[in-house]
């Protein structure tokens, strides 16, 4: 993963993960016990499966509003390819053209 220049973002990644986790083990513990066994023990109510994904929905939600306005556009809709300038697609076509070659290339 790459590490984020915001610490925001970074702070979501990580919920995300750890909420992720928590959810995986609230639902297999939800199936294979019927009640969840750290409840009992600490006297706590455990987080309620509803909560943990509205929490998952906010960090993915924030996550992806970030990753939209950083990231490099894919470019692969047909507006975006008719706009490109595609006469230095290619530096090794470019290359050939002008006779120099890289080292290490045939």
């Amino acid at each position: 993963m790459v590490a984020d220049s915001d610490s925001n973002i970074a702070w979501h990644r990580v919920q995300l993960k750890k909420n992720r986790a928590e959810l995986r083990a609230l639902e297999t513990a939800r199936f294979t016990m019927g009640e969840i066994a750290s409840s009992k023990r600490d006297g706590q109510p455990p987080k309620s499966i509803a909560e943990l994904k509205r929490k998952i929905a906010q960090s993915e939600r924030v996550i992806a509003d970030h990753d939209k306005r950083t990231r490099r556009p894919l470019a692969t809709d047909l507006q975006s390819l008719s706009n490109a300038s595609w006469s230095h697609w290619d530096a090794y076509t470019q290359q050939r053209k002008t006779g120099q070659r890289s080292p290490g290339r045939g």
